[in-house]
């Protein structure tokens, strides 16, 4: 099953959820009130939005996430490499590195992630 698309709002939205859940919607438009200004129909529309999208659902007015975090971040990125460099990995790296100075901590760091991926 594909992962339903998460617009940059709907985004921010799902931190809090997967901060606070399982959350109440009472407490859930607290907190997007503090922390996103949005109204209480906001709020509630955008629960209903991605509950019809199978991201969150919404049961005695509590709200749990249907998908994590990670996933949407995975979909995001498979959605970037496809639309901006033709699905090539070694494309978007090339293109981010020429732009963005690695440290050598995260040059080594991204060492270990490969060497670990190559030991699966």
């Amino acid at each position: 099953m594909d992962t339903p698309k998460v617009f940059e709002s709907e985004y921010r939205f799902c931190l809090i959820l997967w901060e606070n859940e399982p959350v109440g919607s009472t407490q859930l438009v607290k907190l997007c009130k503090e922390k996103l200004g949005w109204s209480k129909a906001t709020t509630y529309t955008v629960i209903r939005r991605l509950s019809e999208r199978g991201v969150l659902k919404n049961e005695n007015a509590v709200v749990t996430s249907l998908i994590s975090k990670d996933e949407v971040q995975a979909a995001e990125i498979d959605e970037l490499l496809e639309k901006t460099f033709e699905g090539s990995l070694p494309a978007f790296v090339s293109a981010f590195t020429r732009h963005k100075k690695l440290s050598s901590e995260q040059i080594e760091e991204i060492r270990r992630m490969i060497d670990s991926y190559e030991e699966e």
